[in-house]
This record gives C-alpha cells, sequence and structure tokens, in this order.
C-alpha cells in the first residue's frame, strides 16, 4: 500500500517509523511519504493560510498551494486512482469498519489541515477526480489533522496481510466485522495466573475452547453494556445465538418487537 501525507508539520509524522507502521515500511509492506506543503508556495514567507471570506476569526488554508501539491502528488495516477482522506472534525466518525475498506485500497493521500480548515473548493475540485473521504476521530476539536492521520494510518496499517505478527489478532479486536462488529472486546490475561492475590478467571485455564470462546463473548457483552450500550441497541438480531439473548436477559436488556434489544424498566430505574 502506498499513502501520501501533505502536511506542513512533517516532523509530526515521525511515529510512522516505529512500531508495527514502522516495520511493515521497513519490509516494504508500506510506501509511506511525506510531503512539506511549503514546497507549493511561491513567496518567501511560504504562505499557506490567509484570512477568511465574509470574516471570523481564524484563518483557512490557501486552495493554491494545496492544488500544487495534490496535482504533483498525485501526478503518477493512472487507472489506479488514490482515496483522499481529509481529517475533520465535521466528516463521518472513523469506524472499523472504514478502516477495513480503506486497507483495501492500494493508495492513500491524507490532507491533515491546520487553523480553521482547506478552502472548501479544494474538497471540490478533487471530488470530481478522486474518491474522497472527510474522516473525524471523535467529536472534539484538534488543533490540527496530523494526529487523526496517525490514527487511521495505524487502524489501516495493522490490518494489512503481515504486518501483524498473528494474522488472526484482529478478528476478536473491538468492532471488528463478524461476531463483534457491535461489541467491545472482553479483558485480557496473561502469566502469572495468580497476582496480587487476584487469579485470572479459571475457565481461561481450563483448556477447553468452547467454554472460552463463550467466557469471551459473554465478558465482551458485558463491557459493552457497561461502556457502549448504545451498541447493543443497535446489534443484528441474526448475529445472536440463544446464549447471547439469555445473558442479556440477565443483564437488563430484553427484546423489542422488531428483535432489537432495549434497556428493560427495572434496568432503567437502577
Amino acid at each position: 500500500m502506498r499513502i501520501d501525507v501533505i502536511t506542513i508539520f512533517p516532523e509530526y509524522l515521525e511515529p510512522l517509523n516505529v512500531s508495527l507502521v514502522g516495520k511493515a515500511r521497513a519490509r516494504g509492506q508500506l510506501d509511506v511519504r511525506i510531503h512539506n506543503l511549503r514546497d507549493w508556495t511561491h513567496d518567501r514567507h511560504n504562505t499557506v493560510d490567509d484570512s477568511p471570506f465574509g470574516g471570523g476569526p481564524g484563518m483557512v488554508m490557501k486552495p493554491e498551494p494545496w492544488g500544487e501539491a495534490l496535482d504533483a502528488v498525485t501526478a503518477e495516477a493512472g487507472e489506479q486512482l488514490p482515496v483522499l482522506v481529509v481529517p475533520t472534525p465535521s466528516g463521518l466518525p472513523f469506524t472499523q469498519e472504514l478502516a477495513v475498506e480503506l486497507s483495501e485500497r492500494p493508495w492513500l493521500v491524507f490532507t491533515p489541515a491546520r487553523y480553521e480548515g482547506i478552502d472548501r473548493r479544494v474538497i471540490e475540485e478533487y471530488g470530481d477526480r478522486f474518491d474522497v473521504r472527510e474522516v473525524s476521530i471523535g467529536d472534539y476539536v484538534l488543533a490540527g489533522g496530523e494526529a487523526p492521520v496517525l490514527v487511521i494510518v495505524e487502524a489501516v496499517a495493522r490490518l494489512l496481510p503481515g504486518v501483524l505478527g498473528n494474522a488472526e489478532s484482529h478478528r476478536d479486536d473491538s468492532f471488528a466485522p463478524g461476531a463483534m462488529a457491535d461489541l467491545l472486546e472482553g479483558p485480557v490475561y496473561t502469566k502469572p495466573p495468580v497476582w496480587r492475590e487476584r487469579e485470572v478467571p479459571e475457565v481461561l485455564l481450563s483448556g477447553h475452547h468452547g467454554k472460552v470462546a463463550r467466557f469471551r463473548r459473554d465478558e465482551a457483552f458485558r463491557r459493552t453494556t457497561a461502556n457502549r450500550p448504545d451498541l447493543i441497541e443497535r446489534c443484528d438480531p441474526a448475529a445472536l445465538d440463544k446464549l447471547d439473548r439469555k445473558l442479556l436477559a440477565e443483564l437488563g436488556w430484553e427484546e423489542l418487537p422488531d428483535g432489537r434489544f432495549g434497556r428493560s424498566a427495572s434496568a432503567v430505574e437502577e
């Protein structure tokens, strides 16, 4: 996979040289190219921003350097067009499902902005040429888009074949497509079996794969109920078996006429 990032702070992307992403780059699984937006400015101050039309606080990133930068970076695009990823708090939520989708694309170009964002005409211009995704990593505002780039690249890179040491690792992740699509991963344990008088749950030491799998799924439902009940409310009824439904009832959920689950009156009162 090829990843291009255009930024006014190339040094912010140094973490892409370490950990899983750094190793993937070293092995040639990831071709990451960092570009300085100021290389496409033509005044002595390397200006990339100006005041907004219509007034208001802050500055807006100018279209000219962004246009020249994107034209240069995507000049090699033939039939293989990149996905343009625009980190912005006003974008669609970044989810595991989107991470999976992006991991299947061969080329991503990121445009992390600063100030009040990029002149809208840039997004419109390249939206006519490429698949543009405006993406938010959460309901908050950062000083710039570089941190979201780090988040998105790591989430995508770990899904690429051969990047994780164990190819099965991500299948039981929170939000992983399939059985975990609307669940949070439960707690995990390792050696020693007893630490400060706290014992690992006995079932995990049993060697009984079926019981272990059931325990982990039950714990996923418990954690999701505690931390993200909205996920239980939207889960697909077809993905639930009898034991799932029994546990949900014990956790204070009731099955609604459409087959989905809502909090029972007694659970709401508590």
